[in-house]
């Protein structure tokens, strides 16, 4: 319902108000007259406003009678020129039409702002282009609509070197606050100041107000809403606890808009699987396009509620003006093209008791029932699956796959199945939060970061009973047109990250302190590192991948649901590339893992497992074959299956050993398991049922439990030697929550008792080195004595956190964070002295920089040279002068020595290199005497240590 047809609903329009400004910035005094509807647009700020919804309820309360309609129409990472949408999806502003605007708030400024100086001039002339069209658009049919221009919030410095100190982007931001100000007067729109506000905001507060020091939490978003209603209104109305009623019922309203305007699975409602036909060519257009207007009218409905709890009264909601929903007849059995009675399940469900029966499982083990629908009614589409630190096993249950339905319960859930007497059988079911979509959750910093598309939430429990009561929108922008394909399998990996895959018709913008935003349409995996609140894109995969793990060492894997496809994911160039791990044998897969548990056989250890959810059903094993020489992984078939079954509803979608070393997985039981190849709303969607299986060694000793939750750093410490990967990575994720200076010196007292040159030790160092990475803290010490290990497998996972740490840069260009110490000057560098016969000439290293400390030097043709090398980092270096353009190709040489490189200092041999050096360690230094080439050009010196040769790279010149 638009804001034309609310009016319609009202009594005879009051005489406009006109609202006096109270901030000095105020340029305008734009009406607010009965019945307006506000659209709101812009980026992240304004996105960000409908979750809290404060801005709102201050305006609502304060002008109770004026029965204001808001819209948000805001999305993460928009700027005023560019709006990536899905196919499809309405346009900006047909969309203002839609709603039938009468003021348009306009929040953009942030992205646009990292363009700097030079984008100024480019973004008032959009800037004022947007408002005349929009002012000409007219979009509620009768009249310009009334402009209010905003500006960017500061950028709050949060006091941590994880996070950018934002003197930077606040030089940019005020520079754009001034053009935004400069075009409301040239344009005579009205103008709202919130970087002055806000930067004294977040000078005087004695609490963070943004959660990475550009994106505002609920107290952020309370401040700022009380700057905009003292800024409209020209007096303060305060944000009290008095308003939660009226809040609640605004936040409300805004969670069924936001279903309306970011419906997820969009590319069945207006992108390109909406014109799929099915039963009597019925398409998922005609059927999802009217739910669009079914939830135009639940949102009106809400807007009375608002405005009765604005005048001190309530009122009950009522949707029975809500028109029925379009009725569909379901394909199961071969009624439309699409459909397949092969691959189809059955309508005649078994039990989960009774799906046992119908398993064949590998010789020595069992499979028993931990949960299903019966026991629990909470479990039924089982998506993903972990286990917490305290050792139980949670599922994040999608009810309402492939989205909420209007007019029905949104039942998707996190829940909790604890195992209390440690019989295999869960024991209850404990809902931790309502989350729609969650098709992905990781534990993280004591709470959960969970996939609700097309945002990433933080939940956490305060209280202690296992109920979330934070709930905090980290990320926002997540690709969201087919849920299907959306952000899956979050894992933490063992540097920090979390890693998602997700698949194609998904466009992610998301927005981060480091710079632009990341927009791409490209399928793949990604990595986001919540301490740092950076986010990249990580490699390629498609066309619908799901599914990573992490080994013992390191070695990381990742499959295509899809394609069934399986890779191993290493360092390459400055980023990282999928590489075949195995010869596919079936598809579609959602998930894999790696065999690690003390109750599992020794044979099965590290082993690789697949999830297969058609044709075959069941789980693959394959042994892997890991090749330290060169950091590459190979699979083989152990057997014909691990697991199988003849149940045609049988569909494992996730795998977890548990803290007894059983393997649980998740059961999707379905007669439906296509998301294109049925209606989205096809009657036979399985909504009930879900299971939860346990696989034990037949006779063999359960794993006994570790205690991780709440444990002493001592004992935390002491966890990390452990030989079973899940005890090392709960231990991980429980101390994600610790303070990272006490974690960091518990750690650096712990490794004092492992020797770098003792085989058996690396690992325990090696999980030190993840543990500095994952706090964000550098220390080129312990990297340099992995990079040197007797183990191989541990020099592979140190060069792969070294080239995290040099050659990826996960700020998009807004540089680094240097979190421990300065880069150290190793002297005067460069030509010492240049005599008749000889230059003599000094280069050193900066300490846990990756770099020369010097880009360039010159030399005359065909003269001697007395170089010397000194290499005060901690990390080995060499110095390799090469001909014109061959630093690369010698680079690349010398990676291919593998574990030989050591002997052969990293020195491939070829024709194209003038001088070397050995490979010097912390302090050494060497020096080399050759002769210049007669020929005059820019020669080029590099490091050919592994991973070097990105940054560690300068010139030569020889002149005449």
């Amino acid at each position: 319902m638009n804001c034309r047809m609310i009016r319609q609903l009202l009594p005879a329009l009051l005489p406009a108000v006109f609202c006096l400004w109270g901030a000095p910035a105020a340029q305008a005094a734009p009406p607010f007259e009965k019945g307006d509807c506000i659209a709101i647009i812009g980026s992240g700020l304004a996105d960000r406003m409908q979750y809290d919804g404060w801005t709102e309820t201050l305006l609502q309360k304060a002008l109770p009678k004026h029965q204001l309609v808001f819209r948000n129409l805001a999305f993460p990472g928009d700027t005023v020129t560019k709006r990536p949408r899905s196919k499809g999806f309405m346009s900006p502003e047909d969309y203002l039409k839609h709603v039938e605007a009468d003021v348009i708030w306009v929040m953009f400024g942030y992205n646009e702002s990292f363009a700097g100086e030079a984008g100024l001039s480019g973004f008032k002339d959009d800037l004022g282009k947007m408002i005349d069209n929009y002012r000409n658009l007219k979009p509620n049919g009768k009249s310009e609509p009334r402009i209010v221009l905003f500006s960017p919030i500061a950028h709050e410095d949060l006091g941590t070197p994880n996070l950018p100190d934002g003197k930077a982007n606040n030089q940019r931001l005020a520079a754009y606050t001034n053009a935004i100000k400069e075009v409301a007067a040239a344009r005579q729109a009205a103008y709202v100041d919130l970087f002055g506000p806000t930067g004294n905001i977040f000078r005087t507060a004695n609490i963070p107000l943004t959660i990475n020091g550009v994106h505002l939490n609920p107290d952020g978003n309370r401040e700022v809403a009380q700057v905009i209603a003292r800024a409209l209104l020209g007096k303060q109305v305060p944000a009290t606890p008095s308003l939660e009623k009226l809040r609640a019922a605004v936040t409300d309203k805004n969670w069924h808009w936001f279903n309306r305007y970011r419906a997820t699975d969009g590319n069945d409602v207006w992108g390109g699987r909406s014109g799929l036909k099915f039963v009597d060519d019925q398409t998922n257009r005609e059927v999802l396009q009217h739910e669009l207007v079914m939830i135009d009218v639940m949102t009106a409905n809400r807007d009375k509620k608002i405005w009765a709890r604005a005048q001190g009264r309530d009122l009950t909601v009522d949707d029975s003006n809500v028109p029925p929903p379009i009725a569909v007849e379901s394909n199961v059995g071969g009624k439309s093209k699409s459909s397949s009675a092969q691959k189809e399940g059955s309508l005649d469900y078994v039990s989960g008791e009774d799906g046992i029966a119908k398993m064949k499982v590998k010789e020595g083990f069992e499979v028993n029932l931990f949960a299903d629908e019966k026991m629990f009614p909470e479990v039924a589409n089982p998506v993903q699956t972990a286990v917490d630190p305290k050792g139980r096993l949670w599922v994040a249950a999608w009810h309402t796959y492939p989205k909420w339905e209007p007019m029905k319960e949104m039942s998707d859930r996190l829940v909790i199945l604890p195992d209390e007497n440690r019989d295999g059988v869960a024991d209850k079911a404990i809902t931790f939060a309502k989350v729609h979509n969650p098709t992905a959750f990781e534990f993280w910093n004591g709470g959960v970061l969970v996939a609700s598309q097309p945002n990433i939430l933080f939940l956490k429990d305060t209280d202690g009973d296992d109920r979330a009561d934070v709930r905090i929108v980290m990320l926002g922008g997540i690709g969201s047109a087919d849920t299907h394909h959306a952000a899956n399998a979050f894992v933490y990996g063992p540097d920090g990250g979390i890693y998602w895959q997700s698949g194609i018709f998904l466009h992610n913008n998301i927005e981060h302190p480091w710079g632009q935003s990341l927009s791409t349409g490209s399928s793949g995996m990604f990595r986001f590192d919540p301490r740092r609140y950076t986010v990249s894109f990580h490699a390629g995969n498609s066309p619908n991948p799901h599914g990573i793990s992490f080994d013992y060492w390191g070695y990381h894997f990742a499959t295509d649901g899809t394609g069934g496809r399986a890779y191993q994911v290493r360092p390459h160039q400055k980023g990282f590339k999928m590489f075949e791990l195995l010869k596919k044998q079936v598809r579609p897969v959602p998930a894999n893992g790696v065999v690690s548990s003390a109750h599992f056989p020794d044979d099965m250890q590290q082993n690789f497992l697949i999830l297969n959810t058609i044709g075959f059903l069941g789980i693959k094993e394959y042994n892997l074959a890991r090749n330290a020489d060169d950091g590459t992984v190979w699979g083989e078939p152990a057997n014909d299956h691990f697991i199988v079954s003849e149940d045609k509803n049988f569909r494992p979608t996730d795998m977890e050993f548990g803290a007894d070393g059983a393997l649980y997985f998740a059961d999707w039981h379905n007669v439906i398991i296509g998301h294109m190849q049925h209606n989205v709303r096809d009657p036979n969607r399985d909504h009930q049922h879900g299971r939860i299986y346990r696989v034990t060694a037949t006779g063999r000793p359960l794993q006994e439990d570790v205690p991780i939750a709440g444990e002493s750093l001592g004992q935390l410490m002491k966890n990390l030697e452990h030989p079973i990967d899940g005890i090392r990575y709960r231990t991980r994720i429980e101390l994600s929550g610790r303070d990272t200076g006490k974690v960091i010196a518990a750690c650096q007292e712990w490794m004092k008792q492992w020797d770098p040159d003792k085989k058996e030790h690396a690992h325990h160092l090696l999980e030190a080195l993840w543990l500095h990475q994952q706090h964000n803290v550098r220390n080129g010490k312990l990297l340099a004595a992995l990079l040197k290990s007797p183990e191989p497998h541990a020099r592979v996972a140190a060069a792969t956190v070294q080239h995290h740490w040099f050659n990826v840069d996960p700020t998009g260009g807004a540089g680094t964070v240097v979190e421990t110490g300065i880069a150290e000057a190793t002297g005067v560098s460069g030509v010492l002295s240049d005599g008749p016969d000889l230059t003599e000439v000094r280069i050193g290293t900066l300490v846990e920089q990756l770099k020369y400390d010097i880009k360039e030097f010159e030399v005359k043709a065909g003269k001697k040279v007395k170089l010397t090398f000194l290499n005060p980092d901690y990390v080995p270096h060499n110095i390799v002068i090469t001909q014109p353009k061959a630093a690369n190709e010698i680079a690349e040489a010398a990676l291919k020595l593998g574990a030989k490189g050591f002997d052969l200092q990293f020195i491939p041999e070829s024709d194209k290199i003038i001088a070397a050096s050995k490979l010097l360690d912390h302090k050494q230094e060497e020096i080399m005497e050759f002769t210049a080439p007669e020929q005059p050009g820019d020669y080029e010196f590099v490091c050919t240590f592994p991973g070097h040769h990105f940054l560690m790279r300068g010139i030569m010149k020889v002149r005449k």
